[in-house]
């Protein structure tokens, strides 16, 4: 285990406090391999709260193995990757039971691959000439089942082997491809070869990798399509690209899976329900997943700049921030400013459009907001229209207004991790307008 650091068990105090992968070794043998989300806590928990389990091994351990993985996605899959290649005895032995699960990537007689969870995989397929492949053993099975609802966001699947005729709950959601005999979908996915889809199998290979702990070659492997839809001029696809490789490295890296106590009650970050009832209160069908924020910052009209600020599943999404050295002059004009950076801003397909645009202001920015996107839609064909919901903040008297609403809604009226998200939007937004802003001045100030 090239990865590991070792401690003699009389230093547990040395073991480090973040998310990873633990053994323990009896003299060179690792006799049992565990995850956690605190090494330290973990670790120590097994010496001092030993289990009936615990007990069967703790006194032949006679040191311990462990190394940080970063994110408890990680460290879930790695141990996951450690038990199958190395076999430890304790492990083995409690892996017949019901504790133990595995992700199934099996083929339907179309020969289209779907993902289920399974207690144990079926030897009779195992032996048989099946392409079912199985991944684990998992220790935790509510933590499996969170991890591949992250990764569905990324590459969505199917879960069962039919699909009914019409779109179901998650086709609405994004979650799933959609049905089979929709010659739309077919034509969206399907690739030279003929095979109606040839994409959907690729995103599967790479949900497949990243399961085995593969995350880097899934990450080089996207960036090199991002890479050559961009040399095509396929601007969309590899916006598209680029927000997977986005999405993928957020959800490695901060997703929470792993309860401390490993008693298999996970603790996950529910950015999936925000994005539901943020699309309830503005009336979206679907959940939210980008928002643009625009900030405006100015003295009396000198030097003023706007700051386009981006969330993707609720979280700051910097690499895609953007920032606007307004050209017009004279008297300070909000309603005129928020016109000039959003007519700017929707003259650039590649960076992807989102759901949402939170702009500063009240009613008249709102207005001016929708005119703009009114003459940006006017130049386009039916089906190519942007379908963006425009919401303005009144700072000074905390108002939301929505388009198509009549009235404005007070913040404090709202869901608490709505309010704290536009509040997180805003004040992200006013902060980049800021920064730009003073470094324009002082720019100035030195010629």
């Amino acid at each position: 285990m090239d990865k590991f650091k070792f401690l003699p068990k009389s230093k547990l105090n040395n073991l480090p406090k973040t998310a990873g992968v633990y053994s323990f070794y009896e003299k060179n043998n690792a006799i049992y391999i565990g995850k956690a989300a605190n090494i330290r806590i973990r670790v120590k928990n097994h010496f001092q709260q030993p289990s009936y389990r615990d007990n069967l091994f703790m006194g032949r351990i006679t040191k311990v193995g462990y190394f940080e993985t970063g994110s408890e996605i990680e460290a879930l899959i790695f141990e996951a990757n450690l038990i199958k290649k190395y076999q430890p005895k304790f492990n083995v032995m409690w892996r017949d039971d019901k504790n133990y699960f595995y992700a199934a990537i099996a083929k339907n007689k179309e020969g289209i691959p779907y993902v289920f969870i399974t207690h144990q995989p079926d030897e009779k397929i195992q032996n048989s000439k099946s392409k079912t492949e199985y991944i684990g053993p998992f220790t935790e099975g509510v933590a499996l089942k969170k991890t591949l609802r992250f990764f569905r966001r990324v590459f969505p699947y199917y879960t069962a082997n039919k699909h009914p005729k019409n779109k179901c709950a998650y086709c609405h959601l994004d979650l799933c491809p959609g049905p089979y005999d929709d010659e739309a979908l077919r034509q969206s996915l399907r690739a030279k070869n003929g095979d109606p889809f040839f994409e959907y199998k690729k995103n599967i290979k790479k949900l497949i990798l990243i399961l085995k702990g593969k995350r880097n070659a899934v990450l080089n492997s996207l960036k090199k399509e991002m890479k050559n839809f961009s040399k095509e001029k396929e601007f969309e696809k590899a916006a598209k690209t680029r927000d997977k490789i986005f999405a993928l490295q957020q959800i490695m890296s901060h997703t929470k899976v792993i309860n401390s106590d490993n008693s298999g009650t996970a603790k996950v970050i529910a950015m999936s329900d925000i994005a539901i009832t943020l699309a309830k209160i503005v009336g979206l069908e679907k959940p939210i997943s980008k928002i643009e924020c625009y900030d405006i910052s100015n003295i009396q009209g000198k030097h003023a700049t706007g700051s386009m600020v981006v969330f993707i599943g609720g979280r700051p999404a910097k690499n895609l921030y953007r920032k606007f050295h307004i050209k017009i002059e004279g008297k300070p004009n909000d309603v005129a400013m928020i016109k000039e950076i959003l007519g700017r801003r929707l003259n650039h397909p590649e960076w992807t459009y989102p759901e949402i645009m939170l702009i500063d202001g009240g009613k008249a920015q709102l207005n001016a907001a929708l005119k703009i996107l009114e003459i940006e839609n006017s130049l386009k064909i039916e089906n190519c229209k942007l379908k963006i919901t425009i919401m303005a903040l009144a700072k000074k008297y905390n108002k939301l207004f929505i388009e198509g609403k009549d009235k404005p809604i007070l913040l404090k009226t709202l869901p608490r991790e709505i309010f704290n998200l536009i509040l997180r939007l805003r004040d992200e937004a006013h902060r980049f307008a800021i920064t730009y802003h003073k470094k324009l001045r002082k720019k100035y100030l030195l010629k």
